[in-house]
């Protein structure tokens, strides 16, 4: 899943909602040697305008807190990762947390823009339960969204590492995949 490159480029954290991706991911900006960008896919979905984040042509968020996406969030998302493949090509290394939620469709897409890239693939596990009750206490999720995601994010997705955030902190999750970083 590397190129063979001599240091990685780009870090894609791939979990469902609450899962604890974000919070890594600073935390592995705190722990890595050289200075990483951060890019989530809630910044994406923040940057796009309100008409486009809720309803169909854009993020629809149902109230059990299923997610479906539209066509008009599918190409904007499209050239939001292609700007990410972009700062990572141009020298800037980046961490990025994604939702797969076509699981390995969604990891098929990120591979497409990443090639010639380093990429480590990491997997944020999070136990159901857990996620809930993180959903419930950030109170800005649609409820239901973070146990409907923790398992259907990761089916078919290859990792070269996976933490599971329910039973370590961010700090050790990010310690675990730092180690992995080249």
């Amino acid at each position: 899943m590397t190129s063979g490159l001599t240091s990685t480029d780009l870090i894609v954290l791939n979990g469902g909602s609450s899962s604890g991706k974000t919070t890594i991911a600073r935390r592995l900006q705190d722990l890595l040697p050289r200075p990483w960008l951060a890019f989530s896919i809630d910044d994406f979905v923040d940057a796009m305008p309100a008409s486009l984040q809720d309803g169909e042509e854009g993020l629809d968020v149902g109230a059990d807190g299923g997610v479906s996406v539209g066509p008009v969030f599918t190409a904007l998302e499209a050239a939001w990762r292609a700007g990410v493949a972009a700062t990572a090509r141009a020298g800037a290394p980046v961490v990025v947390d994604d939702v797969f939620l076509g699981g390995v469709r969604s990891q098929d897409r990120w591979t497409a823009v990443l090639d010639g890239l380093d990429v480590l693939w990491v997997g944020i596990r999070c136990d159901p339960a857990v996620a809930a009750a993180r959903e419930a206490a950030r109170g800005d999720r649609a409820a239901g969204m973070a146990a409907l995601q923790a398992d259907v994010v990761h089916r078919g997705v290859r990792y070269d590492v996976e933490v599971d955030s329910g039973t370590a902190d961010a700090g050790e999750c990010a310690r675990q995949i730092a180690a992995h970083v080249r």
